[in-house]
């Protein structure tokens, strides 16, 4: 289990790569933007980036609406 940042909030969990955390937390499509610890993760490299305890994570995803 692991301690994450993930767009300023705390959370716990099990996910050992980025694309897991992903899934785990219900983000889902080709136009997200990820960084880890301020560097940018494109998304063919999600899978590879290992994740550790206190990594902060930044998901930024569109918001519908007007």
């Amino acid at each position: 289990m692991r301690t994450l940042i993930v767009n300023g909030e705390e959370h716990r969990v099990d996910s050992a790569d980025l694309a897991a955390l992903l899934s785990a937390l219900g983000y889902e499509g080709p136009w997200l933007a990820t960084a880890v610890n301020g560097r940018i993760v494109h998304k063919p490299d999600r899978a590879r980036e290992m994740l550790r305890d206190g990594d902060r994570i930044e998901i930024l995803s569109p918001m519908e609406g007007g």
